[in-house]
């Protein structure tokens, strides 16, 4: 009785010392040419984050990624050292929520926050990076399924935005999409010019000049990847209003241009045949978001989705603007990687 009893705790002892799954992040920095050249001198060399399950040494096993593209003002670090995404994935892939997988996240940032994942002779060829540069460095370098069905692309907010842009650009290499608030995706309640502060704008005399005022920030980032003027100093768009003693004058073909180049909605009638190519799209947003725009937009979007027969899941759930995805019960957790287990292919012909 003793023996089996000294047994038993021996036991209890060795499963709770175990250590946690091997899973690592690994940090590597890559060369972008293309964002050489660019016009405001952002930096070329940027950093990759990637997340390696448990078992990725296993010889002769190769695993599907999902790239995740980063909120605005938020690095490649950001899901790993402020939102337990490590965690996350190991607790996911420990309970069979998803098989193994591996995840990618890059620095995308400009000076002004974000990229929006587009090309722009201001702040580089950002959409030629990802395509050209980051999913072959991967391919070439860890041991993935290097083919669309199993690649997966996925962002919050402006990277929601980046998802759903490569997925109408790129079905040939990202098989399915998952976007968490996207944001971009249409017009909202108020007129998308009606946000920026124009004064300020207006009087800046360098890029300098806007830090501390977000919507500044967020729309010179907007102006910069799609009204893109090298030769405009100090902000380098063409603006496309203006306040006059005090009103707001708007530019009707400079904003027909923004429009058209930068909003998702409207770049639908163009690519939805390259939609219906995915083998899973969805994207969900937060019913209390307090910017009533955001929920306005994603609705109006399922229904463009529609008029132009384009599969797809969305979902307006309980939550709010800010919160964290990456938490034990977020959404990346409870529906973002159950989308991916039905989606990717995770196996070898």
């Amino acid at each position: 009785m003793r023996n089996r009893f000294a047994l038993a705790i021996a036991a209890l002892l060795l499963t709770q010392t175990q250590p946690a799954a091997a899973s690592q992040v690994v940090t590597t920095t890559i060369e972008a040419k293309s964002l050489a050249g660019n016009g405001i001198g952002i930096p070329t060399a940027r950093r990759i984050s990637v997340y390696l399950p448990d078992g990725y040494e296993t010889p002769g096993r190769r695993f599907p990624v999902v790239y995740y593209l980063p909120a605005f003002f938020e690095d490649h670090t950001a899901p790993f050292a402020n939102h337990g995404a490590q965690a996350v994935l190991d607790a996911a892939i420990r309970d069979r929520v998803i098989p193994p997988m591996i995840l990618v996240s890059a620095d995308y940032g400009t000076p002004m926050g974000g990229s929006w994942f587009v090309n722009s002779p201001v702040t580089g060829n950002w959409e030629d990076f990802v395509v050209r540069e980051v999913v072959p460095h991967v391919d070439a370098k860890y041991r993935t399924l290097p083919r669309a069905e199993s690649r997966g692309v996925a962002g919050d907010r402006m990277g929601g935005y980046g998802a759903i842009r490569f997925g109408m650009t790129h079905p040939d290499v990202f098989g399915s999409v998952y976007a968490l608030h996207p944001i971009g995706t249409g017009t909202g309640l108020q007129t998308m010019l009606s946000r920026p502060n124009w004064e300020v704008l207006a009087s800046a005399k360098s890029l300098d000049d806007l830090k501390g005022d977000g919507f500044s920030l967020i729309f010179t980032s907007i102006f910069q990847a799609h009204l893109p003027n090298p030769a405009r100093a100090p902000l380098y768009f063409d603006p496309p209003a203006r306040r006059v003693d005090g009103q707001l004058v708007i530019d009707p073909a400079v904003t027909e241009r923004l429009h058209g180049q930068f909003l998702l909605a409207r770049l639908v009638p163009g690519h939805a045949a390259n939609l219906r190519k995915l083998r899973g799209l969805k994207f969900d947003w937060a019913r209390g978001d307090t910017n009533q725009d955001h929920i306005y937009s994603n609705q109006a979007f399922t229904h463009v989705l529609d008029e132009f027969g384009v599969p797809y899941e969305a979902e307006e759930y309980r939550g709010g603007w800010g919160e964290r995805h990456w938490t034990p019960d977020g959404r990346v957790a409870t529906d973002m990687l159950p989308f991916f287990a039905r989606y990717l292919v995770f196996e070898t012909p």
